[in-house]
């Protein structure tokens, strides 16, 4: 089971969650788009996963909350590759502190990214794909967006706007055979977590309550989207799948 010879488009993808998607995706033979808004990092992981994988990689400098650069974005996608058949909106940010004590920069900024990129992305993609009637959006939300967090109350609220917005949109083009789906990372082994979690023994007490005593891997979330985007998802749109080793559990 593979996605060999499709184009894929990850957002984030110079590191952490991202750079596993993107090399996930590779792995099982997909051209990868690596689109980070550091250009370093980007053809970082563009290189590695062409000289892994023998797949083709175009690492792209992009801000996802500018329309203009996420129509670009796509404009050179398919100048590149012909097709997109799979996007991954795994973009995000924040940083944790007390909801009263953000500023109205800050605010905007966890919404711009959060929210407004997997839109602006997703608009962009998706007209394509209802013309090739055919394609696979996975949206990366969190499971901040399902249950809350502390210190996170806006980047929580926005991972819910993604969750309801993938929903909805899976409703609007099951039509044009396009699957839109979800993935809510628990806490995750990535730079910003390792960033988010120097002081204190927060990541000793979320690895024992964690019911696989293990905090997850970038490669954990990458084999859920695996998943979503392979055939093994035809019959599946509109889902969320939470990858947390168990700390949440959906009813």
């Amino acid at each position: 089971m593979n996605v060999k010879g499709k184009s894929a488009i990850v957002t984030g993808a110079g590191q952490g969650i991202g750079k596993g998607i993107a090399r996930k995706l590779a792995e099982y033979g997909a051209n990868v788009i690596v689109v980070d808004l550091n250009e370093e990092t980007g053809r970082q992981v563009s290189n590695e996963v062409s000289k892994a994988y023998g797949v083709e990689a175009l690492a792209l400098k992009v801000d996802v909350t500018r329309l203009e650069d996420t129509q670009m974005m796509v404009k050179k996608a398919l100048e590149k590759f012909g097709r997109i058949d799979i996007l991954v909106n795994n973009v995000g940010w924040d940083i944790a502190q007390p909801f009263w004590e953000t500023s109205e920069e800050f605010r905007q900024k966890v919404i711009d990214i959060n929210y407004r990129g997997p839109v602006n992305c997703s608009f962009c993609v998706v007209p394509h794909m209802i013309e090739k009637q055919s394609g696979k959006i996975v949206n990366i939300a969190s499971d901040a967006g399902r249950v809350g967090s502390m210190g996170e109350t806006v980047y929580a609220g926005c991972k819910g706007a993604v969750i309801a917005f993938t929903k909805s949109l899976a409703r609007e083009v099951a039509r044009y055979k396009i699957n839109v789906n979800c993935v809510a990372p628990g806490p995750t082994d990535t730079p910003g977590f390792e960033e988010g979690t120097r002081h204190g023994n927060i990541r000793e007490a979320l690895t024992k309550a964690i019911p696989f005593r293990r905090i997850g891997t970038p490669e954990d979330v990458g084999n859920a989207v695996f998943f979503f985007v392979s055939p093994l998802s035809e019959y599946i749109t509109g889902q969320v799948i939470s990858v947390s080793g168990g700390l949440t559990m959906a009813g």
